[in-house]
């Protein structure tokens, strides 16, 4: 099965189970896990930041990153498409007792005078406007990344209104190889950032937020609050680790293969994508002739899994471990749809 559902569904590879097999460990509630801290020290370092506290998922990360930034009341600016709106199950109302103010931005990427509009006045009958969070690249934006210079204006605009500014990097490293960002440049733009290691990168478990030490040690109690304390979790750490030395240079391909589907998708008369919009790994195409569970139902014959993603929209997502072949295949099977 070609498996295109998602970049979550990675297995390890040889050399990750090896360096898993290998790791040192310690019990990390009491600080002593020699691989834990190390790949904190190593992420950190990588986005220029003072720390990092790693954690199981990067909803934790997204969560924690809004609590250590928020009082209740509060309220956070978010693009309607956000991942932390629409897919953490309302977590910042339970757990920060904050609210969401959903801004409809272009294909998941806000303008600083977006931002600058949303932001409340300080009555007392308003909730008061503490955070900014962005998503890079935005999942449900179809793999949209967000420029770096409308980042850096927002972020400036967040200083004069003393906001602070949070950005759910689950797929960050993907926005990092598609424009050819280094990572320092965008932790020396934000507060918070929440990083993914079993996305593109493939490790099976983790992500991590990055920020001042004084927020991550904030974050450090948050995270043993919400049951994210590990014991022995080195093995997860040495995974991460191998992801990163090995598997970030692979995203480019992942990136193209991504485009060679969209020009399969663009020239079949059932289906509707702007290759253009396909900027990393995502691919986000409607279905206009026939309809969505057909379609998927179809691929599914000739072995290739994707999901329905919106109204009459299917999206097929790129990882490393899709090869040339499987992409050819994908292709055959978009090409051949009759919409029947």
């Amino acid at each position: 099965m070609i498996d295109l559902r998602s970049d979550t569904v990675t297995t390890p590879t040889e050399g990750m189970w090896d360096a898993m097999y290998k790791a040192p460990v310690g019990d990390d509630v009491f600080g002593e896990d020699p691989g834990l801290k190390a790949l904190e020290e190593k992420i950190a370092r990588l986005f220029g930041m003072e720390g990092g506290v790693f954690v199981p998922s990067g909803t934790m990360g997204n969560q924690i990153g809004l609590k250590v930034h928020t009082q209740p009341a509060d309220e956070v600016i978010i693009d309607e498409n956000a991942h932390i709106y629409h897919s953490e199950g309302a977590a910042g109302g339970l757990i920060s007792g904050i609210q969401l103010r959903p801004v409809r931005g272009e294909r998941g990427v806000l303008t600083a005078a977006q931002v600058n509009a949303a932001v409340r006045e300080q009555n007392d009958w308003d909730p008061h406007s503490r955070v900014v969070a962005l998503e890079n690249t935005s999942n449900k934006g179809g793999g949209t990344c967000y420029p770096l210079e409308t980042i850096r204006e927002i972020f400036h605009f967040t200083r004069e209104k003393e906001l602070a500014l949070h950005l759910d990097g689950a797929r960050i490293w993907n926005a990092a190889v598609a424009t050819g960002t280094q990572l320092a440049d965008y932790g020396s733009l934000c507060d918070t950032i929440s990083v993914c290691f079993s996305k593109g990168l493939g490790a099976p478990v983790g992500s991590m937020l990055l920020g001042s030490r004084d927020v991550i040690k904030k974050a450090r109690r948050f995270r043993k609050i919400l049951g994210g304390g590990m014991r022995q979790a080195g093995m997860l750490a040495a995974a991460a680790s191998y992801a990163v030395d090995h598997h970030y240079e692979k995203l480019e391909h992942d990136h193209r293969k991504a485009k060679k589907l969209a020009e399969t998708v663009v020239s079949s008369p059932f289906f509707e994508v702007e290759p253009s919009h396909v900027e990393t790994n995502i691919v986000l195409f409607r279905v206009i002739r026939g309809s969505v569970e057909n379609a998927l139902a179809w691929f599914l014959s000739q072995d290739v899994a994707m999901i329905p993603f919106g109204e009459n929209t299917i999206r097929a997502t790129f990882h490393f471990q899709i090869s040339e072949s499987d992409l050819e295949k994908a292709m055959r099977a978009v090409a051949s749809y009759k919409g029947e």
